[in-house]
């Protein structure tokens, strides 16, 4: 155990506050993989805000009985950020961006369909399975959500309380992220596909609240896009 009393592995439970029970997987991973026994302390997140500091009452391969001793509340940070982005044909970059992410911190992924996406289908359970490993490794308490494939135009047109940005290559005006952001807003930014978005998508954005932004002097790949977009906010939010 660290001193702080959280354990160096962070087991996660949606449903612990009702079940008191490890999911199968992680019972799995308790049992097999750390050998851990009846009587030793965990600690286990629900992805909703909340660390349960446990006692492991039944040590089972496919449900780990579990004792909570105390469960304690983990402030939100003081922004919301959201990444609208179009996946990349290789998966591997996807899931690379996305562990990242959780790891720097981020609380919604939105996966687009735009005008030259490379991908139009998307399976998100292997990404939920990377962001519950990102989210365990880096020891947080809250779980981003992965939203299904959006189109590009019900993206742009749905609410969102903060400031909407589009990152894109295009040589029409724009300001960069880091002069333009303010810290404490929250902030839904898109990130388009490696052929950009369209001129009528950057268009169509702007003329739904969005404000055009560069993210740096060089062309970024997409996920390195997303991940450059990611840091700068939390960089900003972290300055005194």
């Amino acid at each position: 155990m660290k001193e702080n009393g959280m354990s160096d592995t962070i087991f996660y439970a949606p449903y612990i506050a009702q079940t008191a029970q490890l999911p199968e997987q992680e019972s799995q991973h308790c049992v097999k993989v750390l050998r851990m026994r009846e009587g030793e302390k965990l600690t286990v997140t629900d992805g909703q805000g909340f660390f349960y500091d446990c006692t492991l009452v039944e040590a089972h391969p496919k449900r780990c009985s579990l004792r909570i001793e105390q469960r304690t509340a983990i402030d939100k940070k003081g922004f919301d950020l959201q990444i609208a982005f179009a996946p990349t044909k290789q998966m591997d970059r996807n899931e690379w961006f996305v562990e990242k992410a959780v790891e720097i911190g981020i609380d919604h992924f939105i996966p687009l369909l735009s005008s030259y996406s490379e991908r139009r289908e998307l399976k998100k359970e292997r990404l939920e399975k990377i962001a519950i490993s990102a989210m365990k490794q880096s020891q947080q308490a809250y779980l981003p959500e992965i939203e299904e494939l959006v189109r590009f135009a019900d993206c742009v047109t749905r609410p969102f309380e903060g400031r909407k940005f589009i990152a894109h290559c295009h040589d029409l005006p724009k300001k960069p992220l880091a002069q333009t952001y303010r810290k404490g807003e929250n902030a839904l930014i898109l990130v388009g596909p490696e052929g950009d978005f369209s001129e009528e998508e950057v268009g169509n954005a702007v003329a739904n609240g969005f404000e055009p932004v560069s993210l740096g002097e060089t062309r970024l790949r997409t996920e390195t896009a997303c991940l450059v977009a990611t840091h700068t906010i939390h960089v900003i939010n972290n300055q005194s």
